[in-house]
Parts: structure tokens; C-alpha cells; sequence
């Protein structure tokens, strides 16, 4: 099986040297989207590529561009405008063999695909004794952009996590990016891919061989004692920022990057709290029922002695995300929320 060529990259304890040996070099987060695009298609001829607009001159902001021209329109192509039946065509053709890599540009257009995703994807493995799988990865756009408000900038990935048989993945780094979206790929279960379109921009050391970042695994991001803060997303960079504003103040802050929210990896999480018996979630979506929620709920419940201050999570609003920038700008926590959580637990 080609997957099994690619290496694992369990701890990513040698990835300095790995980078080393391959020759250093810094790429965008969209870039290595389309650098994992690339090598999956290459990899596996099951593998193809679809979603509405990537073959647009755009190609998803950047991340499928110029790849139905090396891959053919068989393998990249665009489709009509109906989520729910093109998604019932990807679980099919997943379930007759082939590993579809479904795109969605906006996060808010998979709510008309629930019924495929929820019904039938995330289920038939199970329903039929692991006999069938559905290896799908969906990919879609959560965050905000322009002030579009609603329908166009929700962060919709409790919905998503809440159901079993999927697989919910949501990379802070251009490495992990590349890493994880290969692994998705090459994994027998459906996962939702979620990508901040803040985080396009953004760059990172990225190998340029395919590697597999393991699915379920979280990693610190900077280490600490004095408080836990458990981000994800592009809340993990916002925290980053928090952080070297409070170690000017003496306080270290551990970051944990929780990368992938189904599997959690709440142990990862425990061990941390463990050391600064303090939590702070940091989460891109709403507050009731997230994320944040559930991190709490279960670092609680397994954790409870280890927490020498009730855990706080950082989330946005029980509001609908409004439209226009400066409304954005009152209404997405970043950095000074997280810094104003952190030193409330002092």
C-alpha cells in the first residue's frame, strides 16, 4: 500500500534534524495544502480532488491551483452547486475504493451536507462490522474574513466533533497542515478538515518529502508552569502572542496545540494541568456546547485534584457572528482575552 511508504512522524522530536537533512526551507499554510494535494495524488491513484471552485484560477485561496492541470479533470474537478449530493457522491465513491478529498470554501455550506456526513459516512463502519470504510476527508474554511457575517464566517467544529465515526482535525501550523492533511488522506475513517482562513498567510519550516502527522495526538507548543492554556486553530497563535507578553511578567504559559479535537487527546491536556494545575481553553467557536466545553468538562472529570482554580474557557459569544469588521473585531477573542484569562487564574 503506498501509504504505508510515507513515514510517521509520532513525537516529532527529530524534526529539526530531519529538517536539516532535507534542507531548510519556510512555506505558507496554503502552500503546504497544496504541496500535501500534490504529493497524496501523486501517491495513490485513488486519490482525486473535487469541490466547488477548485479549478478556479483561485483554487481555494491558493491550495488547489494549477492541480487539474497536471492531474487531468478526472482527478480535479469542480462540481455542481449541491453539497448534500455531491457529498453523497464522494461517501460512495469512498465506500467503492477511492479516497476523495471533498472541498467546501466556506465551513457553513457542510450544514446542507449533514444528512450525508452524519447518516451515512460516519456510520457505515460501524454499522456493517468494519467490513466497509469510508475514507473521505472533507476540507472547509472556518473563521473570519471580511465582515461576511454569518453563513459565510461560523466555526461550526463542536457540530462536527459531537458526532462519532468522524474525525475532526484543525492545524495551527503550515506543518502540521501538510502533516495532518496527509495523514487524513491516507486514514480509513471520514475527517473533517478544518482550516482558519487567517492562517493562509502564515508560514512554517516545512519538510518538502510527504510525512504523516499521527491524527489524535496534541503537542506543547511552548513550555511552562504557571498556567495550561489548551488552544487550537488560530487560537493557538493568539495564545503564542498572550504568552510572551506574560513572561515579561513572570508568568510562563504552556501551550498545548490541541490539533485534533476527535480523537482528543486529553492526556496530553492532564499531564500538562498536572504541572500548572491551572486551564485555560482557548477556542475559535461559541462558548455554550464547544469545544472549550468539553475540555473542561473532561480535565474536570479526570483531572479534578490536579486544578487548583476553576478552568476558564475563551471562546466567542452565544451570538451569530455579525457582519462588518469592527462588529468582528468586538466579537472574535485573540491574545488580550486569553492574557486577561490567564492572569485572572494568578
Amino acid at each position: 500500500m503506498p501509504w504505508s511508504r510515507i513515514p510517521v512522524d509520532p513525537l516529532e522530536t527529530d524534526r529539526a534534524q530531519r529538517l536539516r537533512a532535507e534542507g531548510r526551507r519556510t512555506i505558507t499554510y496554503r502552500e503546504a495544502l497544496r504541496e500535501a494535494l500534490e504529493q497524496a495524488l501523486d501517491t495513490d491513484p485513488r486519490v482525486f480532488l473535487c469541490g466547488e471552485g477548485v479549478d478556479d484560477p483561485g483554487g481555494i485561496f491558493g491550495t488547489t491551483r494549477g492541480l487539474q492541470d497536471r492531474y487531468g479533470r478526472e482527478r480535479v474537478f469542480d462540481t455542481p452547486l449541491s453539497e448534500n449530493g455531491i457529498t453523497g457522491v464522494a461517501v460512495g465513491s469512498a465506500l467503492a475504493g477511492r479516497r476523495p478529498v471533498l472541498v467546501h470554501q466556506r465551513v457553513d455550506f457542510m450544514l446542507l451536507t449533514m444528512d450525508q456526513l452524519v447518516n451515512h459516512a460516519a456510520a457505515w463502519r460501524r454499522m456493517f462490522g468494519g467490513r466497509l470504510t469510508v475514507p473521505l476527508t472533507i476540507r472547509a474554511i472556518i473563521g473570519r474574513g471580511w465582515g461576511s457575517a454569518a453563513q459565510h464566517s461560523q466555526n461550526l467544529q463542536a457540530l462536527f466533533s459531537h458526532v462519532p465515526g468522524l474525525k475532526v482535525v484543525m492545524p495551527a501550523t503550515a506543518y502540521d497542515a501538510k502533516g495532518l492533511l496527509l495523514a487524513a488522506i491516507a486514514d480509513p475513517d471520514p475527517v473533517v478538515f478544518l482550516e482558519h482562513r487567517w492562517l493562509y498567510d502564515t508560514v512554517d519550516e516545512v519538510p518538502a518529502g510527504a510525512y504523516l502527522v499521527p491524527l489524535g495526538k496534541a503537542v506543547v507548543r511552548r513550555p511552562g508552569r504557571s498556567v495550561t492554556v489548551a488552544a487550537i486553530s488560530h487560537m493557538a497563535g493568539e495564545a503564542e502572542k498572550a504568552a510572551r507578553l506574560l513572561a515579561e511578567r513572570g508568568i510562563e504559559v504552556e501551550i498545548i496545540d490541541l490539533r485534533t479535537l476527535r480523537p482528543l487527546d486529553l492526556e496530553t491536556v492532564l499531564a500538562s494541568v498536572e504541572k500548572t494545575g491551572r486551564l485555560v481553553v482557548a477556542d475559535t467557536g461559541w462558548r455554550t456546547g464547544g469545544v472549550a466545553a468539553e475540555v473542561v468538562a473532561a480535565v474536570t472529570e479526570r483531572g479534578f485534584g490536579l486544578l487548583r482554580r476553576a478552568p476558564v474557557r475563551v471562546a466567542c459569544p452565544d451570538l451569530p457572528t455579525p457582519a462588518g469588521p469592527e462588529l468582528e473585531k468586538a466579537y472574535y477573542p485573540g491574545a488580550a482575552e486569553i492574557l486577561r484569562a490567564v492572569e485572572g487564574l494568578r
